[in-house]
């Protein structure tokens, strides 16, 4: 069989195609797999090196301030809708996927009319509007959060399946030991992932400073501050400046691959709310202070972090909290808490869809939920 990925090349929509590509090669060595992104995407590189094609189309974002950008909007959509049908014609899918971003309507709308099954994934709590504007070509629609519902038209299309996460996260709690042997974090000593998502994030990194600084007294508190590229030498020097020299047992990182690692060495994760990264800290088991981003469409990183918070499984914090000193306390609270911290890694765990990737792949090869 053979099937065809759309999404764009940001990570939150990358890697659960990733995901559920991997599981349909573990399914079937021979499964024919194409990714499909936008012409001006980027980091279409962690694609190639997972061993998958990448075709590209001239698929942009839609534009409303005004009439004349509308038209072109609609132009571009056009074009990208025929660059689409040349691509499904010649590689002829027996399914389509859809994980978000521009790129997803054009795939979508022409797998349809040529008679493609077509299904979604949608990460977070409130749904992106390329996926609301594709329900119409899909067969199912596969939910990262039951929460996500109502911001769909047809119910019969929605199976909630979690997010589709790397097979690595599953490893991560049977990983604990080894790791904290190798960054060298006794089993007494306690650890804290912070980061802001790839890029990092102004006011998550300004919010770590702080909170390192004012915890560094703490001679058994490691912490791995994972600050974006962007911004990693002037977080470091600020550290470096304040404390004189960074103590060992902080790591300031500027990008983390791997972050699996370091989620499985911590005792507690704070981070911006990504739908992706909720779910990656809930299928670990971690406790977590969220932090939604004020800088994302409808406000839908608070929605993602809700889902735990409202499960007892984590905190959530908003910029104006975290600062002047807020994180810091909220950290320091917690980890003061230990009885708290385990009840919140045991309703993360439970709030964990681990299965997500393999259910959506039987769907895809037409054995899943009818």
């Amino acid at each position: 069989m053979k099937f065809l990925l759309a999404s764009s090349a940001t990570g939150g929509h990358l890697y659960p195609a990733l995901a559920v590509a991997d599981r349909i090669r573990a399914r079937d060595a021979g499964a024919g797999i194409l990714f499909v992104g936008g012409a001006e995407d980027i980091g279409r590189d962690l694609v190639g090196e997972a061993g998958y094609p990448v075709a590209r189309i001239d698929a942009h974002g839609l534009d409303r301030r005004n009439a004349f950008k509308a038209l072109i909007s609609l132009m571009h959509f056009l074009r990208a809708a025929r660059q689409a049908r040349h691509i499904l014609r010649s590689f002829e899918p027996d399914a389509v996927l859809g994980t978000g971003g521009y790129v997803v309507a054009p795939v979508a709308r022409e797998a349809k009319r040529l008679g493609i099954r077509v299904y979604l994934q949608e990460q977070n709590v409130l749904p992106g509007l390329a996926n609301r504007i594709s329900e119409r070509y899909a067969d199912k629609v596969f939910l990262g959060f039951a929460e996500a519902a109502p911001a769909f038209k047809d119910r019969a299309k929605l199976v909630y399946t979690g997010n589709p996460i790397r097979t690595a996260i599953f490893s991560a709690p049977a990983a604990r030991a080894a790791l904290r042997g190798r960054f060298g974090i006794p089993e007494s000593d306690r650890a804290v992932l912070l980061f802001g998502g790839s890029q990092g994030a102004d006011a998550v990194n300004a919010a770590g400073v702080e909170a390192i600084c004012a915890l560094s007294r703490y001679e058994g508190l490691h912490f791995f501050f994972v600050t974006g590229q962007r911004m990693y030498g002037e977080v470091a020097g600020e550290i470096a400046h304040r404390l004189g020299v960074i103590p060992a047992r902080i790591h300031v990182i500027p990008y983390a691959d791997a972050i699996w690692e370091y989620y499985a060495a911590c005792d507690l994760i704070a981070a911006r709310a990504g739908a992706l990264t909720v779910s990656e800290i809930a299928a670990c088991g971690k406790p977590s202070i969220l932090l939604p981003s004020p800088n994302v469409t409808n406000d839908h990183q608070y929605y993602n972090a809700k889902a735990l918070a409202d499960v007892g499984a984590a905190v959530i914090m908003r910029d104006e909290e975290m600062a002047g000193g807020g994180l810091a306390r909220g950290i320091e609270g917690l980890l003061r808490d230990e009885a708290r911290l385990e009840q919140m890694g045991v309703a993360a765990a439970r709030a964990a869809k681990p299965g997500a990737a393999e259910e959506i792949a039987d769907g895809l090869f037409g054995t899943g939920p009818s």
